[in-house]
């Protein structure tokens, strides 16, 4: 007996059923009562604040995993929506780079209807360094399709520049923005109000505004806005009467004895991805 009094545990084991039978033996007592004995109702407070205190920490953890789990699946929803989001981006994009080439190649076919004089070759633009970017493009076709140095290359509805290195099956084409001092610079001509010829050459290229800029005018005679602008023929290398575009302003320059002609060209010099390269028949 006193080696059973001696284990503290088993001795608080049997008080605690001990006390838990009593109290079942005193609520079935208590059924048959109009009042709760006292002990009664303290050892129903004491079992509520035991199950209050054990649930709270219990429900905070639950809440807590709860929130974590949901904090987790909107994390990945939004990555599943960026995801999808990126894939939509790169659609539209390629629709719009698709539908640019587009709208370009039904321009060269309704080139090919009005230039009835030349053969085209349509050619793609595949190559266009940054450092060089008004001055040189490379197409994808060559001599294997006929094409040769010094034939005009035109866009939209007209010229953007010559052949100027022709490989089997790529070509070098010199942009008629090129106004470095290597440059062949292009002749090209205008007329003025009483429909006399002006004669100039291309000797720079606002690429802020997208102009050419036709200058060595010497001539006095006014020229109208959105007077044609076409190439002269002057020089032999390219043909005359290619359309290059019309004429936005003009202005004298910076020695006040010539006249700058302003020029939109025909072709958004600033996007050229589908050309033509014409020869004449």
């Amino acid at each position: 007996m006193q080696k059973f009094f001696s284990n503290r545990k088993l001795v608080i084991a049997v008080i605690c059923v001990i006390i838990a039978v009593g109290l079942v033996t005193l609520s079935v007592t208590s059924r048959k009562k109009s009042t709760t004995p006292m002990l009664q109702k303290v050892g129903n407070d004491a079992v509520g604040v035991v199950d209050r205190v054990v649930a709270y920490p219990m429900n905070a953890i639950r809440n807590t995993s709860q929130a974590l789990n949901s904090i987790i699946n909107t994390y990945q929803e939004n990555e599943r929506l960026k995801g999808k989001i990126d894939q939509l981006e790169a659609v539209r994009s390629r629709d719009q780079a698709l539908s640019q080439e587009n709208k370009q190649l039904k321009r060269q076919v309704s080139l090919k209807k009005s230039m009835t004089d030349y053969n085209l070759v349509t050619a793609t633009v595949i190559s266009r360094a940054p450092s060089s970017w008004q001055n040189i493009v490379v197409i994808n076709k060559g001599t294997a399709s006929g094409i040769k140095k010094n034939e005009s290359v035109v866009a939209g509805q007209g010229l953007i520049g010559r052949v100027i290195e022709a490989s089997y099956t790529t070509s070098k084409v010199e942009l008629i923005s090129d106004s470095s001092d290597s440059a062949n610079r292009f002749a090209i001509q205008v007329q003025d109000e009483s429909g006399n010829t002006i004669n100039g050459i291309v000797t720079s290229f606002d690429r802020a505004n997208n102009e050419i800029v036709m200058g060595q005018v010497t001539s006095k005679a006014k020229v109208q806005k959105n007077a044609l602008v076409t190439t002269s023929g002057l020089g032999g290398v390219t043909p005359k009467g290619l359309y290059v575009g019309k004429v936005v302003a003009t202005k004298e320059d910076s020695s006040g004895l010539a006249t700058e002609v302003y020029i939109k060209p025909a072709a958004d010099m600033s996007s050229i991805n589908v050309v033509s390269v014409a020869e004449l028949k």
